[in-house]
């Protein structure tokens, strides 16, 4: 399994960003007729991180998923890191090379070296 790093170009500031999950989301209920004392944390999964992007990047969101589930999936590791994960390296350096000519250096995958 190799794993890496999924970076955007922040539309602000134009350097490299990634999500990272600092609180779950916390979801409650409200109901008509009663009261409903019921919340509960849960984190968001990959893909659901990477749309929560839009806007605050340069690209589509939805189209950086749809090029990265080509070679790979998009995970959230420890509920936290926004990590792809990949069945070979060439996956994953061929993911590299389609994310550099579909967005022209506006996202990119960095490889996590494993730890030995």
């Amino acid at each position: 399994m190799i794993r890496g790093k999924l970076w955007f170009r922040c539309a602000a500031m134009h350097d490299p960003v990634t999500p990272v999950i600092v609180q779950p989301a916390l979801i409650g209920w409200e109901a008509k007729q009663r009261k409903v004392d019921l919340q509960i944390e849960r984190a968001f999964n990959g893909e659901e991180l990477v749309r929560r992007m839009k806007g605050w990047v340069t690209i589509d969101p939805n189209k950086a998923i749809e090029v990265v589930h080509q070679f790979g999936r998009l995970k959230v590791l420890d509920d936290r890191e926004l990590v792809i994960e990949a069945e070979k390296i060439e996956d994953f350096q061929d993911l590299q090379k389609a994310l550099a000519e579909t967005f022209g250096g506006e996202v990119d995958a960095e490889m996590i070296p494993k730890k030995t």
